[in-house]
């Protein structure tokens, strides 16, 4: 069975900070491009930050770019956000997603290419 697990969301002031972490099993990990999408209410899903199966390319939407950093450890099966000077535009429940399309090197940024998702975790940023 295929598990994605997700914490770290939670309740910040602007300008602060939180780190989402999502752990992945039943899969090989590696093989998988990963990738972190939110939704606020009442909005479509939005693709946040995309990383490779070996973690050498990235990429971010516009509106995070300088401020989240994801990361992953392939050994711990593990796929990380940073968020750094969050804003209220960051509140929404985050997504951790897996996507086996493409090969190691590629990073993946179609939803529909997502095969695996976890339950989200709320970011709620305060002014």
């Amino acid at each position: 069975e295929v598990q994605v697990v997700e914490s770290g969301g939670g309740l910040v002031q602007a300008g602060g900070s939180l780190r989402l972490s999502c752990v992945v099993s039943g899969l090989n990990f590696k093989n998988y491009a990963m990738g972190w999408f939110r939704q606020a209410p009442g909005k479509e899903r939005e693709g946040v930050s995309f990383i490779s199966g070996d973690g050498s390319r990235v990429r971010y939407v516009d509106s995070v770019k300088g401020r989240f950093t994801i990361s992953r450890d392939n050994t711990e099966r593990t796929l990380s956000l940073q968020m750094h000077n969050l804003t209220t535009e960051d509140t929404a429940t985050y997504y951790c997603a897996a996507s086996i399309a493409g090969d190691t090197w590629m990073v993946i940024t179609a939803p529909s290419d997502y095969d695996y998702w976890g339950q989200g975790t709320q970011v709620t940023v305060s002014s």
